[in-house]
Order: structure tokens, then sequence, then C-alpha cells
């Protein structure tokens, strides 16, 4: 690869809102279905998670709204920027989504999007609960708390 390749090494794209939002209870990773455009875009560091959301249709998972730009070397074969795109998950791992978010009121959420060392999109998502108004406030009281002790520790 040449010097001049916009094309990062590492990609690691985070949905810092839903660790706001949210209380993740657990984790799993998941591949993701992609267009040629589109894995050269998210190589390129131009997707967010912010908007995003997964949801379960038919005994499989979708994330729906989460951007990818479109390619811009990309002919006609360019891709819609926020069509919902299929996650790869074996159907225990759904089915354990699908039960927590049907009895508890759950939430699944998409935290992270990176390249694994195969060279293949995978996306980190979360079983997540809604955080209240307080609870959000004990969270920016305990981060300014710990960057104080870390300034002036």
């Amino acid at each position: 690869m040449s010097k001049g390749s916009s094309i990062q090494q590492n990609i690691n794209i985070k949905n810092r809102k839903a660790r706001y939002e949210f209380e993740i209870l657990d984790k799993e990773v998941a591949g993701i279905v992609l267009t040629g455009s589109e894995i050269k875009s998210i190589r390129m560091g131009k997707a967010s998670l912010q908007e995003g959301y997964c949801f379960i249709d038919k005994d499989e998972m979708w994330i729906k709204n989460m951007h990818i730009a479109e390619y811009t070397e990309a002919s006609h074969a360019n891709h819609e920027p926020t069509r919902k795109r299929k996650l790869l998950l074996k159907k225990k791992e759904i089915e354990k989504f699908q039960k927590k978010t049907e009895e508890k009121g759950l939430t699944i959420v998409p935290l992270r999007l990176f390249i694994n060392s195969r060279g293949f999109a995978k996306m980190e998502i979360g079983l997540a609960k809604g955080k209240k108004i307080y609870d959000k406030r004990q969270d920016i009281k305990n981060k300014d708390m710990k960057r104080e002790i870390e300034r002036f520790g």
C-alpha cells in the first residue's frame, strides 16, 4: 500500500452516544453484510453509528440508519447511505437477544464498527437499557471526578 493512500489501517468507529444514553448489559460481535462501495467507505473511516439501531425481523438481525458515506470513486453502482444492513449472528445468539428485548423491554444498539485482522467488517452490538436523567448526571459527575484525580494526582 502506498503512502498516499487514504485507506486507514485500523478502523474503530465508536458510538459514544450509546454509552451515554444506555447502560450496556451484554455485548456480542456480529459480521455485517456490505456492498463493495460500503466496505471501501468504511476503510476510509467514513461511517457513523450515532443514529443507528438494531432490530430482529423473521429470525434475522438488521441494523437501520447506520450512515456509510457514498464512495466517491464508485460509478452508478454506489450504495444508499442509510439502507438497512443484515447482521450475521448465530441463531442462538439472535434468539437470546430476541427473548431479552421482548420480556424486559431492552433494546439492541450498535457500539462500534471495526475491521478485524482478516479484513472483514465487524460490529459490536450491545443489549442495552435506557438510562434515566439522574443516571446520566451521575456518569458525568464520575467522569469529571476521574479527570480531576488524573490531572492533580
